[in-house]
């Protein structure tokens, strides 16, 4: 008796190690390894959650702090009390073709002869360098152009200066190559040039032009939406660094499609 317990027993510590040696490693280890990918998305996910809230409670913060410029029949135009706007008179609808150089005489211009298709402005961040003469075609429907110099501000400076442009109609961002400041903003016949990207008149500036209805820009309800098959966002015209050819169209408009409407005919 005393040799089959014997036997029995060792049978059953062999058991015993047989199903401790047949423990799923692998699953747990598994799991653990989904179970750490799923917190570090969460975790991403949070994080990128608490920082665009950040960003849309200081934008709103921001444009509660521009409210006294916006336009108003009593006060048409806000803009003359930013300090360091420039302005000028500039007459609409002269039209170039896209084979056509403007010889602007602004860096960047925000005013005269331009294309006659112009540049998406339904709140788009352009990544890359614009051909101008769309871009000044947009200012003529009344949108504000936010230009800056990709050597002069840093990623972080060029993501303040987009949250004042995603998901807003009537404004456009995108680098300038060449600037003389690190930031230009133009609306039709009105400039301004600042250091910073945190500067409170950015906010002001568009509050006060974009779409002002007083009077400060031509084509009053032109819209910003590009044409299908004119102006390509995805793959919009370059911005050509080069000087303009000797058969440049001036900017008195000689040269130009004078009265003509967008796109050749109509508005």
């Amino acid at each position: 008796m005393t040799s089959g317990k014997k036997n029995k027993a060792m049978r059953n510590a062999r058991s015993s190690v047989a199903q401790q040696r047949s423990v799923p490693w692998l699953t747990i280890a598994g799991v653990g390894v989904v179970v750490l990918v799923a917190a570090l998305i969460f975790g991403f996910v949070y994080m990128e959650h608490r920082e665009n809230t950040a960003s849309e409670s200081a934008q709103a913060e921001a444009d509660a702090a521009a409210a006294p410029f916006k336009p108003s029949p009593q006060n048409p135009d806000p803009s003359k009390k930013i300090p360091g706007v420039e302005t000028a008179d500039y007459p609409g609808m002269q039209h170039v073709t896209a084979q056509q150089r403007v010889a602007y005489d602004k860096a960047p211009p925000f005013g005269g002869p331009h294309d006659n298709v112009w540049a998406d402005c339904t709140g788009v961040v352009y990544p890359q360098a614009v051909r101008t003469e769309n871009m000044v075609h947009s200012l003529e429907h009344g949108a504000v152009w936010i230009a800056y110099d990709p050597e002069k501000v840093g990623a972080d400076g060029v993501q303040q200066l987009a949250r004042r442009v995603q998901n807003r109609p009537y404004t456009m961002l995108s680098p300038y190559p060449g600037l003389d400041s690190p930031i230009s903003l133009q609306s039709w016949g009105h400039q301004l040039k600042l250091d910073a990207p945190d500067d409170p008149r950015i906010d002001q500036f568009i509050t006060a032009l974009r779409q002002n209805p007083n009077g400060v820009y031509p084509e009053v309800g032109g819209s910003c939406q590009a044409i299908p098959g004119g102006f390509d966002t995805q793959n919009p015209p370059p911005f050509d660094p080069a000087a303009p050819p000797p058969d440049a169209v001036p900017m008195s408009g000689a040269g130009a499609q004078s009265g003509a409407g967008d796109m050749g005919g109509g508005r």
